[in-house]
C-alpha cells in the first residue's frame, strides 16, 4: 500500500488560500457576467422599442403619446448603461482588493465584455439622445 504525501500544516494553509482566492475570482466573474446580462437585456429593449416606435413615427402611424416610449426606450438604455458601469466598477474594486492576497491578470475576458458593453450602451444612449434633439 502506497504512503499519503506528508504535508506540512503552513503548506495546506497555503494551498486553501490560493484555493479560496480562485474560488473568489470566479465568483466575481460569475456576478460580472450577471451584470453584463442583464445590461444587455435593457439596453437592447430599450434601443428595440425606440427604433420601432421611429418606424412607425416614419409610417405615418400617430401614437396618442408619442413621446412615452421614446422615452421608455431611453430610460431602459441608460438603466442597463448605468448598471453595466456599476457593475463595471464593483468588479474592478473585487480585483484590485484580491490582487493585494494573490497575483493574476487583471485583464480577464469578462472584464474586457464589461468594457465594451459599457462603451456600446453609451452610444446607443447617446445616439437616441442626438435624434431627440
Amino acid at each position: 500500500m502506497e504512503k499519503a504525501e506528508v504535508r506540512s500544516t503552513d503548506e495546506l494553509a497555503v494551498e486553501r488560500t490560493n484555493l479560496a482566492a480562485r474560488r473568489t475570482l470566479m465568483a466575481a466573474d460569475r456576478s460580472l457576467m450577471a451584470w453584463i446580462r442583464t445590461a444587455l437585456s435593457m439596453i437592447s429593449f430599450g434601443f428595440t422599442i425606440y427604433k420601432i416606435l421611429e418606424s412607425f413615427e416614419e409610417a405615418g402611424v400617430q401614437l396618442d403619446h408619442p413621446n412615452t416610449p421614446r422615452r421608455v426606450g431611453l430610460f431602459l438604455t441608460g438603466m442597463g448603461t448605468v448598471s453595466m458601469v456599476m457593475g463595471t466598477i464593483e468588479y474592478w474594486r473585487t480585483l484590485v482588493e484580491l490582487r493585494e492576497r494573490r497575483p493574476f491578470r487583471i485583464w480577464r475576458p469578462s472584464f474586457v465584455i464589461a468594457l465594451i458593453m459599457a462603451v456600446s450602451g453609451l452610444f446607443a444612449f447617446l445616439g437616441i439622445i442626438v435624434r431627440l434633439l
